[in-house]
C-alpha cells in the first residue's frame, strides 16, 4: 500500500549538494522535492553491525540529513568479515564512534547522532521520539520486541531485517497503516531454538542484500514513492538465489496494537523472551561451574566426562582438549542420552554456555544428577585459560 511522504521537503539545496545528489535528481520520482525530504529526513538506526554497516553508509550516501547511530559494543576482529563500516583499524574501537567517522568520510553533509548505549525500556521511548523512521538491525529478540512495542505506542514506522546463515527477511511495521512485528510473530520462540548469528553464522554478504533493502525501504517511506512492504514480508534465500514476499495481515487480537490491546506501556522484555529456559536455568542452579574450575577438574584425576554440545563446523575452529563432540539436538532428542558414561561426571560446554545449559537440563532429567556446565564456553576457556587458541 502506497503511504504519504513521511517528511517534509526542506527549504532547498546548496549547489554542493545539487552536485552530490545529481543521480537522484534526475529521477523523476524522486527529483529535487524527494531529495529535499532526504534531507529533512531523521532516521535511527538500531545497532551498527551486520545490517547496520550497509544501513548506514547507504542512508549517508543517499544524502539523509540527520543519522542517528544506537550502539554500545566494540569492534572485534571477527565482525570484519560482515561489518564493512569498520576496519581493521577500528578493532577495539568504540562501534558507534568507528561508524560515525565512516558516516562522515562518506557524507560530511550529514548530521550524525552518536548514542552509545544498550536500548533498554528506560531510554527507548525519549530517544525515538526524536526521529522520523527508526532502522532496526538488532539481532536479539529481546530487542526486537522493545523497538516493535515502543514504535507502536509513539506511532513510529520502522523498517526490520533479520538475517541467519543463508537466509534474509524484511519488512516495515507501522500500526497506523498496516501490521505491527507482533502481528507477524506474537510470541518470540522457545529459549535456545533459534541460535544468534554468533552462534549460528551468517554469510557476510547476505548483510549487504538485506541491509540494502532496508535502505531502499526507508527511501521510500521518506519520499513517499513506491509501494513499501507495509504488510508485505520479503524472504530471501541466498543459496537458491530466491525472493518471496509474503502477505502480512494486521492481527485484530494483536497484544499491542489489536482492538483491545494488553500491552499499553514498555514491559520486561529480556524476560519476556528469555536467553534460557526456565528448566534450563534450574538446572544451572548449583551445577554450573567456571573455566578455571575445569581446569582444576582436568588437572585432577577424577574422573570427567567432558562433552561438547556445539556443532561440528565449530568444533572444527576449536575445542577444550579431552572433549568428545555430541551436538545439542542429539541430546535434546535423547539419541545421545544412552551412550553417556555412568561412572564418571558428566561436563558440558558450548561457545557461550546458552546451549549447555539447555542440554545440561535433559541430561540431569535422564539421571545423571552430579553433571555441570561450563560457564561462558569455549570463549571462557580461550580468554581465561588458553589464549593461544583461536575465537569466533
Amino acid at each position: 500500500m502506497s503511504v504519504p511522504p513521511l517528511v517534509e521537503p526542506a527549504e532547498s539545496l546548496s549547489v554542493e549538494e545539487v552536485r552530490r545528489y545529481s543521480r537522484h535528481l534526475i529521477i523523476p520520482d524522486v527529483a529535487m522535492a524527494g531529495q529535499k525530504r532526504l534531507k529533512n529526513a531523521k532516521v535511527l538506526c538500531i545497532g551498527a553491525g551486520g545490517l547496520g554497516s550497509p544501513a548506514l553508509m547507504y542512508l549517508a550516501a543517499a544524502g539523509v540529513g540527520t543519522l542517528g547511530i544506537v550502539e554500545f559494543d566494540e569492534v572485534d576482529e571477527s565482525n570484519l568479515q560482515r561489518q564493512i563500516i569498520h576496519g581493521q583499524s577500528d578493532i577495539g574501537r568504540s562501534k558507534a564512534q568507528s561508524a560515525a567517522d565512516s558516516v562522515h568520510e562518506i557524507n560530511p553533509l550529514v548530521t550524525v547522532n552518536v548514542h552509545e548505549l544498550r536500548l533498554d525500556s528506560s531510554n527507548v521511548m525519549e530517544l525515538f521520539a526524536d526521529y522520523d523512521l527508526i532502522v532496526d538491525g538488532t539481532d536479539n529478540f529481546a530487542t526486537r520486541y522493545l523497538v516493535n512495542d515502543a514504535c507502536v505506542l509513539l506511532g513510529k514506522p520502522y523498517v526490520w531485517g533479520s538475517i541467519y546463515r543463508f537466509d534474509g527477511q524484511a519488512s516495515v511495521f507501522w500500526a497506523e497503516h498496516g501490521p505491527c512485528y507482533r502481528c507477524l510473530y506474537p510470541e518470540p520462540p522457545p529459549p535456545g531454538m533459534v541460535p544468534s548469528c554468533a552462534e549460528g553464522g551468517v554469510l557476510g554478504v547476505l548483510c549487504a542484500s538485506i541491509g540494502s533493502i532496508q535502505v531502499n525501504e526507508a527511501i521510500k517511506m521518506i519520499t513517499g514513492i513506491g509501494e513499501p512492504l507495509l504488510g508485505k514480508l520479503m524472504v530471501y534465500d541466498a543459496l537458491e538465489m530466491e525472493y518471496r514476499k509474503i502477505k502480512v495481515r494486521k492481527d485484530p487480537n494483536c497484544a499491542v496494537c489489536g482492538e483491545h490491546p494488553t500491552v499499553t506501556e514498555l514491559i520486561d522484555y529480556e524476560a519476556f523472551c528469555g536467553v534460557v529456559s526456565e528448566e534450563a536455568q534450574e538446572a544451572a542452579k548449583g551445577s554450573t561451574i567456571t573455566a578455571s574450575e575445569l581446569k582444576d577438574l582436568i588437572d585432577s584425576d577424577k574422573p570427567i566426562y567432558l562433552v561438547d554440545v556445539r556443532e561440528p563446523a565449530e568444533w572444527e575452529i576449536v575445542q577444550i582438549p579431552g572433549a568428545t563432540l555430541i551436538p545439542k539436538d542429539e541430546i535434546l532428542r535423547g539419541d545421545a542420552l544412552a551412550n553417556l558414561p555412568q561412572d564418571k561426571q558428566i561436563v558440558m560446554y558450548c561457545k557461550t554456555g546458552v546451549r549447555s545449559a539447555e542440554t545440561l537440563a535433559a541430561v540431569k532429567n535422564a539421571g545423571f544428577k552430579d553433571a555441570v556446565h561450563v560457564q561462558g564456553g569455549v570463549t571462557a576457556w580461550v580468554n581465561q585459560i588458553d589464549p593461544s587458541l583461536p575465537v569466533y
